[in-house]
């Protein structure tokens, strides 16, 4: 089954972009950010559907070598965990971000440590969660030496960012635990239909199959998100 983001619908209330992306598939990601931000599990429980949740991530910064900020941001992952309990809901999250070169160790340190408090979390909760790898600068995943993760912790796979970073197949080779599909020609994380950039996505749905994850279409744009659909069960099935 292949799932959508609400990313495709971010400008329309959550309980709009549910409703659409409902008719097209039974799995949906909710970006909980923006207008989509989950204040309680009611707009998803009043649908009938199988969801992930995508922590918020715009605001918050389990990497940030300012503690207050660290706690924080771990606290509202928290937050999103519980809800996401109540949904049987995976959860993907960001891995945070340095603002200063010199700041790279103490970072991964302080990521590390809001991973051993967010897994406590999770398993307090009976949910899973994984790791999303990034593209921009300064921030931590971008790259495969920096996998395994620690412990039980999941790695997302977004084929898009990995195509930026010029490390797709590369990243190809590890366990891949959720994976948000989108295309782009490796210069900007433009969120493209599937088919539109230079992605090998025959490739991506080796791996796939070989992990046994259903994929999430993170396109701009519902059109887009509807487009991708189409082309890859004509593709792959």
């Amino acid at each position: 089954m292949y799932g959508i983001s609400t990313y495709a619908l971010y400008d329309r209330p959550l309980t709009e972009a549910l409703d659409r992306i409902a008719a097209l598939t039974g799995y949906v990601e909710v970006m909980d950010d923006g207008l989509h931000f989950i204040e309680s599990a009611e707009p998803l429980l009043s649908h009938d559907l199988r969801y992930t949740i995508h922590a918020p991530s715009r605001s918050v910064n389990i990497a940030s070598t300012l503690e207050p900020i660290r706690r924080a941001s771990v606290e509202v992952i928290t937050d999103c965990f519980s809800i996401a309990a109540e949904v049987n809901a995976d959860v993907v999250i960001h891995p945070g971000y340095f603002a200063w070169e010199a700041d790279r160790e103490r970072a991964r340190r302080q990521f590390g440590r809001s991973l051993d408090e967010l897994s406590a979390a999770a398993e307090e909760r009976s949910i899973r969660y994984a790791v999303e790898n990034m593209a921009w600068e300064f921030f931590l995943l971008q790259t495969p030496d920096e996998l395994p993760l620690p412990g039980d912790v999941g790695f997302v796979l977004d084929v898009g960012h990995a195509n930026i970073r010029k490390c797709l197949p590369a990243f190809l080779d590890h366990p891949i635990a959720h994976v948000h599909l989108h295309d782009n020609d490796g210069s900007a994380d433009t969120h493209s239909p599937v088919g539109t950039g230079t992605i090998d996505f025959a490739a991506v749905m080796e791996a796939v199959r070989r992990d046994g994850v259903d994929p999430v279409i993170e396109v701009k744009g519902i059109e887009g998100a509807i487009e991708s659909m189409k082309r890859l069960e004509e593709l792959y099935g």
